[in-house]
């Protein structure tokens, strides 16, 4: 029987949404592996726009369910609309767009707040023990929707870690390639474009997250 995943994207591009590549690698290996999914995101503007071909802000206001309905081909919804009982399992891509739109991480750091729709999404698969898969950034936000203790890794950059820590993480340094699991929990979490220098390497751990979390789905 074919599991359904929600994935929550947080824009569409990696200096201000969801990394594209990181999206894209985590639903067509949920496709691969017979999984029925539904996107989600925030019907909230984002912090800012960024020109990808010049890095610089734009002036212009832009929406993060709008932008993220880009990757999903349009067959997305808000994110009040996900419903924890229709889903096996939920997965977080990573981006910029985590840590600006999804939370505050980049300007507040360790002392930030995840998007109220968001969070309460993410704590409703904690609280009924279903698995959950954050990739790339989006484990900066472990901590907020798993409480103090939780296990998970960003690779092996020392002050994305040191924050991750002082919000009360435990963090493991991990390959490109390898996952990190909080086994009492049902989190896997795996670097990606964190450590990754190419979308192979980012697809090397990516699928290994997809299956792991699909197998606890299963359990």
């Amino acid at each position: 029987m074919s599991k359904k995943v929600a994935v929550i994207l947080s824009g569409c591009g990696v200096y201000d949404g969801a990394e594209i590549h990181e999206s894209v690698i985590t639903l067509l290996r949920l496709d691969q592996r017979g999984a029925e999914v539904q996107c989600f995101a925030p019907n909230v503007p984002q912090l800012h726009v960024v020109d990808h071909y010049s890095g610089d802000e734009m002036n212009e206001i832009r929406n993060v369910l709008v932008e993220s309905a880009r990757i999903a081909r349009g067959q997305i919804k808000d994110v009040k609309l996900l419903h924890m009982a229709e889903f096996d399992a939920l997965i977080l891509p990573g981006g910029f767009g985590v840590a600006k739109n999804l939370s505050d991480f980049a300007t507040s750091g360790a002392g930030c707040t995840v998007q109220p729709d968001v969070l309460a999404a993410c704590k409703a698969f904690v609280d009924a023990g279903k698995p959950v898969g954050l990739i790339c950034i989006a484990p900066a936000l472990a901590a907020k929707i798993f409480g103090a203790g939780v296990i998970c890794t960003i690779g092996n950059d020392a002050d994305t870690a040191s924050a991750l820590t002082q919000m009360g993480a435990e963090h493991h340094e991990c390959e490109v390639s390898e996952i990190v699991e909080d086994e009492a929990r049902k989190l896997v979490t795996t670097p990606a474009y964190m450590l990754a220098k190419s979308i192979a390497e980012a697809a090397s751990g990516i699928n290994k997250l997809v299956d792991r979390v699909l197998e606890l789905a299963h359990h």
